[in-house]
């Protein structure tokens, strides 16, 4: 029964392993491509549906890069154009501000005109 106890033993050791093992493989410049750096990223995406979106990439490096313009579905992945990147991208800095933030910025001054007839 000892040996029953000791196979458990580890088949939980190994399992708990495998997310550890996940984790740090992810964290470290093996998991991350580093054999190919900068070879591809996204530049930006815009989404269409629940199940579509276009999605500019940039690929290549040095003279040989560009930038093609994707279209995603669950389905299948299309290139919709393909262009020279673009000197100027969009602005990282500026914050997209959520929808929620802005109904509650325009209902705030309307609330305070507003008075209750208890």
């Amino acid at each position: 029964m000892a040996s029953g106890g000791l196979s458990l033993l580890w088949f939980v050791a190994v399992i708990a392993l495998i997310p550890l093992a996940l984790w740090l493989l992810k964290r470290t410049p093996l998991g991350r491509g580093a054999g190919m750096p900068g070879v591809m990223r996204q530049v930006g995406a815009l989404p269409l549906s629940s199940g579509q979106r276009v999605v500019t990439i940039e690929v290549g490096d040095g003279e040989g890069k560009r930038w093609l313009v994707l279209g995603v579905t669950a389905q299948s992945i299309t290139t919709l154009h393909t262009m020279e990147p673009q000197e100027a991208e969009p602005d990282a800095s500026a914050p997209i501000t959520p929808f929620a933030s802005l109904l509650s910025r325009l209902q705030a001054p309307m609330r305070k005109g507003v008075r209750s007839t208890d």
